[in-house]
């Protein structure tokens, strides 16, 4: 039963990270090349899509996460799970703290309403999300170390 938990907690945070990686180094930069308006719509649509969805997901990552540090307390790899999780945490942290309050803005704006700092906003949300990556990207080197 560990065994599956351990794959599937690696499968839900790698899928996770996939499509963080994808936002960071293939959606933005289509979206930020897009005539202004086109990009900025494209920006709060996915702002109000992926916000629906990764909270779910970046909680439901830490609490397997903790299931399979609990679960598997005695085996070896527990200390790179636990170390993971810790990442994990960090990057929820990161993402109430940082993020969500940029995004929360940006779902909002339309070409009438966004104020003239909008880039900027838009450019400060994408140096945090880099740095979030590769945070969860390091979260998940573990997660698959700890099952060598």
């Amino acid at each position: 039963m560990l065994n599956a938990l351990q794959v599937v907690t690696t499968v839900v945070v790698g899928v996770m990270v996939g499509v963080e990686f994808s936002v960071a180094f293939v959606i933005n930069p289509i979206l930020n090349a897009l005539p202004e308006d086109s990009g900025q719509l494209g920006h709060a649509h996915g702002g109000r899509m992926l916000g629906a969805v990764m909270p779910f997901w970046y909680i439901g990552s830490l609490v397997l996460v903790g299931i399979w540090a609990a679960a598997g307390w005695h085996h070896h790899g527990t200390g790179l799970v636990v170390t993971a999780g810790g990442l994990l945490i960090l990057s929820v942290v990161m993402s109430l703290l940082l993020l969500v309050p940029i995004n929360n803005r940006n779902k909002t704006w339309t070409p009438e309403n966004r104020p003239e700092d909008w880039k900027e906003q838009m450019n400060r949300w994408g140096r945090f999300h880099y740095v979030r990556v590769a945070v969860i990207i390091a979260a998940f080197v573990l997660l698959v170390t700890a099952l060598a």
